[in-house]
């Protein structure tokens, strides 16, 4: 029964029968398992804890739920300590899971090949035991991408997560066929609200990727909807007593103000993100995860000072998960860097360098890049040391995932040693990493914000023509590019369609002439796709993102640039679609004015 695919070594040696009187009723593991997660989201992690340990290894619900903290543990500290625990953790679910899972003999799989089991004969512990599973594989598959960086282990998680998405696809056969009777309501409600949650993530994660990839995924038997990801968050959203509601809320915010902005030009539905918030603040008040979120609605919505405020009552509301801490220094840093408070931000930043562990590379690299925002006359001797010691630092911590460099990483070692080679500067650091983290859409949101960008903008490109020499002639175009895009972007934004495409099409005509950052280029092209879209013109920026996805290849950051292009393709798509349907609408009407 499902499909075990390489994860046979987790769970061969399925468990001993557990003895009756060992067992919990599935009623009361969910009932239990509810209040455990009322608690974690209102940060009584410890209470929470206490009512899943004493049934861990024998209760599938009070196991996995065990099992997901320790997952999120892990994923917040990066430590292999917390790595390996979370790893057996999940492991020992996935055994009791399929030792719950209906045994089928080979006669009865050959018979399964021909025709669709029965699955109302299944029982509610069967059934809940396919959903654990699922899930539980899942994390493991996942959980594997950081917990071994060899390129087969890569390699086996992605086939488990292929199992994985196979058992999703047959409980949602089960949700679909089975025969419900009236006394098994909870059960399908807790059921539904898991089979629907992993349908509609998959299809959602899956639609995200590069056509590429997605073509490949298809040819192993992945598919991916946008539309029907979405569509299936929010069924499991109207089934508010489902156990994983809170979890789908969590996937659709995590959708809608964060995915959205960091891969696409679009918007997310903050009205949705609005009302959810609400509800989920009642419930849970102080619960960090949700002031966090309520901190990114408002940064996404250009309220800075509000954001700041939500995301520091994030970080005081609990001390149990430190870790926690650190995506609200990622925000609260950025927040600050948009507000152009480089002294307020630059203490996340430092917060973040000797903290966390999850990209000191990174972290190295932006820290410097504030400070540098300041000015180096108004930097003391000590402060440009540390500078100069971070820089030289960077490289220092690179990590290596599957055998391959990550992209931010590879990109922050390349501009640390650009400057060294620039005469210890580099050109409006912060404000490029503000373009690709994709946050000047914030800066779109409020006209001061806005004005303040393209003020600092211009007087540092202005600075630049004065006086080329102080980063040095040898990357005189590479400097000038970037600030003709930054300059671009911001005019785009500040709706002045004209002035914006002057500077990005100069960015094109130095194409020849940059040494270095050739990823300035098929950046700018896109910029124009969205520059024409935004004026209506769909065939130009068509034609833009068509030239640079086909015309470029090798840039630093390109990954990043193809998903934005692919979102672009997708959006373009639907609009060129509705363009299409809404003249044939109108075609009946014309001709009936014309014949009169």
């Amino acid at each position: 029964m499902g499909d075990c695919g390489d994860a046979e070594d987790e769970f061969e040696d399925a468990l001993e029968v557990i003895p009756a009187h060992c067992k919990m009723d599935l009623n009361t593991a969910l009932s239990d398992s509810k209040i455990a997660i009322h608690l974690f989201f209102n940060n009584k992690f410890d209470e929470a804890q206490h009512i899943l340990e004493p049934w861990v290894g024998t209760s599938m619900y009070h196991t996995i739920g065990r099992s997901i903290f320790l997952f999120l543990e892990a994923l917040l500290t990066f430590e292999q300590a917390s790595i390996q625990k979370a790893s057996a953790a999940l492991k020992s679910s996935i055994r009791l899971c399929n030792s719950y899972r209906r045994k089928t003999t080979l006669t009865q799989s050959i018979g399964n090949i021909m025709k669709k089991p029965n699955y109302d004969s299944y029982t509610p512990d069967e059934l809940h035991a396919e959903l654990c599973f699922a899930e539980a594989l899942l994390l493991k598959a996942l959980l594997t991408f950081i917990e071994d960086e060899t390129l087969v282990s890569f390699i086996r998680a992605g086939i488990k997560i292929r199992s994985c998405y196979n058992s999703y696809k047959e409980c949602n056969v089960i949700l679909t066929s089975r025969e419900w009777s009236e006394n098994e309501k909870s059960y399908k409600e807790h059921f539904e609200s898991g089979v629907r949650l992993g349908i509609g993530a998959f299809n959602l994660m899956i639609s995200l990727l590069p056509s590429k990839i997605i073509k490949l995924l298809e040819f192993i038997g992945f598919s991916g909807s946008k539309e029907q990801g979405l569509g299936e968050l929010e069924l499991c959203y109207q089934v508010p007593h489902g156990l994983r509601h809170v979890l789908c809320v969590l996937t659709m915010l995590t959708y809608h103000l964060v995915v959205v902005y960091v891969f696409s030009q679009e918007e997310g539905d903050l009205e949705f993100c609005d009302a959810a918030l609400r509800q989920q603040l009642t419930l849970y008040p102080n619960g960090a995860w949700f002031l966090y979120f309520k901190g990114r609605l408002e940064f996404m919505r250009g309220d800075v000072d509000d954001a700041i405020k939500w995301y520091t009552a994030s970080v005081e509301s609990q001390d149990s998960w430190p870790q926690f801490h650190h995506i609200c220094y990622w925000e609260l840093c950025w927040a600050n860097c948009v507000a152009l408070n480089w002294k307020r931000a630059e203490t996340y930043a430092a917060k973040l360098a000797e903290q966390s562990k999850w990209s000191r590379t990174t972290y190295n690299y932006q820290r410097a890049c504030i400070m540098l925002m300041r000015g180096y006359n108004c930097l003391s001797r000590d402060e440009l040391n540390t500078v100069n010691q971070l820089m030289a630092d960077v490289p220092k911590y690179k990590q290596r995932i599957a055998g391959k460099s990550l992209p931010m990483e590879k990109f922050a070692v390349k501009r640390s040693q650009r400057f060294t080679n620039q005469n210890n500067r580099l050109f409006m650091p912060a404000i490029e990493l503000l373009y690709l983290w994709n946050l000047f859409n914030v800066f779109g949101k409020r006209k001061s914000l806005c004005d303040n960008l393209y003020r600092l903008i211009d007087r540092n490109t202005k600075d630049l023509e004065k006086n080329p020499g102080q980063y040095g002639s040898e990357y005189e175009y590479d400097n000038k590019a970037l600030g003709c895009l930054l300059k671009g972007v911001c005019l785009r934004i500040m709706n002045s369609p004209l002035h914006a495409e002057e500077c990005l099409k100069s960015v094109v005509s130095m194409e020849k002439k940059i040494k270095e950052d050739r990823f300035l280029v098929p950046y700018a092209h896109v910029e124009l796709a969205f520059l024409y879209k935004s004026k209506g013109n769909l065939d130009k920026a068509a034609y833009y993102l068509e030239t640079a996805k086909k015309n470029y290849s090798g840039y630093s950051l390109e990954t990043r640039l193809h998903f934005q292009i692919h979102c672009a393709w997708a959006t373009l798509n639907e609009r060129k679609a509705k363009t299409t349907t809404d003249l044939n609408d109108l075609a009946p009407d014309s001709q009936f004015d014309d014949n009169q």
